[in-house]
Parts: C-alpha cells; sequence; structure tokens
C-alpha cells in the first residue's frame, strides 16, 4: 500500500498541534484549535489552508483554448487572459466527473485546478480529450503549493506581502504576483463564502510564504484551518462537494449548475447531446437546503420523508451551523417536494425529525 503524501508544510502542521487525518491520498491537517474555532475566524477575521492536495494541469498551445472547449462545459475561447471560470468536465452521458476552476495565464496558456480526489482521473481525461489539438498537456501538481487566506481581513492580511493593488484583483481572477517576496500565481475565488485569495507557489517556497502571512496576521486574529471548517464553512455557502452534490450519475442540472453548461458555444463538447436532453425538461430530484430547529443534524446518506413518510430523498452534506445556530443540510428531493418552505422529515436514527425546504445559501456574506 503506497504511504500517503505529505505537502510541503507538513511539519509546520505538526508544530502547531494539528489533527492530521488520511485525505485523497494525501497527510492533510483536519483542524488545530478546534473545528468552531477555525470556522468562526474564517468568518469573522481569516483563516489560513494548506490545498496543496489538490491538483494541477497546464494546457499550452494555439489550440489549447479549442482543445478546452471540447473537454470541459465551460467556453474556455472567451475566458481572457488573467480571468477564470468555474466549470465541470462531463462523461460521454453528461454526468459530471469532477468540478474544476479554469485559469486563462495567457494567450495560449491554461492552468485547470481539479479537486484531489479526482485530479488523476481528471488529469488523465484531459489528456485523452485534447489529443488532436495543437495543444500540450502537462500535469504540473506537484510543481505548486497551494495556499488560501480565507475571510473579511483577508485583504488587510495580505497587502503588506505584495506589490499587487488587491483592490484591482477581481473575482475569478489570477495573476502572476509575489508574496513574501516569493513569486506565485495570485487568485480570487474561494471556496469559503468569505473573500479570499489562492496562493499557487513553488513547494520550497511554501513555508516562508505560510509563516510571512501567519505573522503578519496574528494581530487580525488570523487562524490555521483545517479540512473539518472548511466543509462546514462550504455548506453554508451551499457549495457543492464531490462525491456528494456532484457524481458521475448527476448531471450539473440536478445540482441546479445548469449555468456552466455552455449549450451555446460554437464547438462540440463531451456530454453536449445528453445534457442538450436534460435542458429541455426539470430534472426529477433537485438538490434542496434544509434546515432544522432540532438539536440533532442530517447527515449524508440519511433519509427524507414527505409528510405520509414517503421517501422522497437523502441528505448529501449536513452538519450543525456554526454562524447560524442551528443544523443545515443539502439533499436531492423529488422535485414536488422542492419549494422553500415545504415541511418535509429527516430519518435521524430511526427518528424522524422535522425539516423545512430553504432557499440557498445559508449563508451570505456581507458586500
Amino acid at each position: 500500500m503506497t504511504s500517503p503524501r505529505q505537502t510541503p508544510l507538513h511539519e509546520v502542521h505538526e508544530q502547531l498541534g494539528a489533527t492530521m487525518t488520511e485525505f485523497a491520498g494525501w497527510t492533510m491537517p483536519l483542524r488545530y484549535s478546534g473545528d468552531i474555532a477555525e470556522h468562526n475566524a474564517v468568518r469573522t477575521t481569516a483563516g489560513l489552508f494548506d490545498l496543496t492536495h489538490m491538483g494541477e494541469i497546464r494546457i499550452t498551445g494555439p489550440q489549447a483554448a479549442a482543445a478546452l472547449d471540447y473537454a470541459l462545459l465551460t467556453n474556455a475561447t472567451a475566458i481572457t487572459p488573467g480571468r477564470a471560470r468555474y466549470t465541470m468536465i462531463c462523461n460521454a452521458e453528461g454526468g459530471v466527473l469532477d468540478d474544476l476552476i479554469v485559469y486563462r495565464l495567457a494567450e495560449q496558456e491554461f492552468l485547470i485546478v481539479a479537486n484531489a480526489a479526482n485530479a488523476a482521473v481528471v488529469s488523465a481525461e484531459v489528456a485523452d480529450r485534447v489529443e488532436g489539438f495543437d495543444a500540450t498537456h502537462e500535469d504540473v501538481s506537484n510543481d505548486y503549493a497551494l495556499l488560501a487566506v480565507q475571510g473579511p481581513k483577508a485583504v488587510e492580511i495580505l497587502a503588506p506581502l505584495t506589490d499587487t493593488n488587491l483592490d484591482e484583483v477581481k473575482y475569478f481572477a489570477g495573476y502572476p504576483s509575489t508574496v513574501a517576496g516569493k513569486p506565485v500565481l495570485l487568485a480570487r475565488t474561494g471556496y469559503t463564502g468569505e473573500d479570499g485569495f489562492e496562493l499557487f507557489t513553488a513547494p520550497e517556497d511554501a513555508t516562508t510564504v505560510w509563516q510571512a502571512l501567519t505573522e503578519q496576521g496574528a494581530p487580525a486574529g488570523l487562524q490555521p484551518a483545517g479540512l473539518s471548517c472548511r466543509d462546514t464553512l462550504r455548506l453554508e455557502a451551499a457549495m457543492p462537494l464531490y462525491g456528494h452534490e456532484l457524481s458521475a450519475d448527476l448531471t450539473p442540472f440536478h445540482a441546479n449548475l445548469g449555468r456552466v453548461v455552455k449549450l451555446d458555444k460554437e464547438s462540440d463538447f463531451v456530454g453536449k447531446a445528453p445534457l442538450a436532453k436534460v435542458a429541455e425538461q426539470p430534472t426529477d430530484r433537485t438538490l434542496v437546503g434544509l434546515r432544522s430547529d432540532q438539536r440533532r443534524a442530517p447527515r449524508a446518506g440519511y433519509r427524507v420523508l414527505a409528510a405520509d413518510d414517503t421517501e422522497i430523498g437523502e441528505i448529501t452534506s449536513g452538519a450543525p451551523s456554526p454562524t447560524l445556530g442551528h443544523p443545515i443540510a443539502m439533499a436531492y428531493v423529488d422535485r414536488a417536494h422542492s419549494e422553500p418552505g415545504t415541511a418535509l422529515q429527516v430519518d435521524i436514527r430511526g427518528k424522524n425529525v422535522d425539516v423545512e425546504v430553504v432557499a440557498t445559501p445559508f449563508y451570505r456574506r456581507s458586500s
């Protein structure tokens, strides 16, 4: 059995007393001071994450944009250099293989960021799909460490460490920059529902950048943050997680993400025909948000029931919300029971608990 990989920041995490866990073939920090404290830091000040386990794929060449137009759902040709798009890669049936962020670094250069658990699959699929185009595929995951500073004080913390004017860095953008004197790709996307930045660094520079952010952020309340709070943060923001809200058996339309399917782009793309059919009529089940006023939180895999005890869905993600003070969840339910305000129940270990369908996201930061 292959041992889990360690990020360049592994010793830093151990020195900080992090609880480590194996995730997607990596040893990653699960928590440091505690889930709720880290969650609240991101919501009120800022949190610092090690996301080196994510995968990166570079596509270059005269037909790089055309190749990605075919390989992915996005209209890569329409992305201007310096900007990014949230997108997905689907199989031939329209099922989601992964959700991605694609950065256009230059006219003939793109960087795809894939989820850690799917990085190898995405890399292999993209490599196969760009064949026949004048474009080159390269898995560059080993070339990067990835740090993220997220929270309302992210700008205040990062600004003194970079020459980049952060006020000019748009949402879903990525620019060459420096942080703590080290070259980085500085991006502004996020997966927490808060403002923040992602810093793609060389692995050997990761500790320098982390320590500089830690020192600069200490007076503002910056805390290191692990995978556990990242999950509750993204749940409050109703952001999907592959293997929960997204899978190869579900299309983007099931997850209310039909906006990422660019059926109007001129080129053909993998999954286009079946996705066009799904777009013509509502799916039988759809993703909804649920809230409960009870103490016990719905968890992934729990059954969702109608008033007559009929099973009409399943929880995909659920947890107590540290920000809102009550349990929240996402679930796939029959469309007939998907309107906000609909009263449903969740079978929590043999006891039916009342829940209500609510609009998402559960949490939205103030501008």
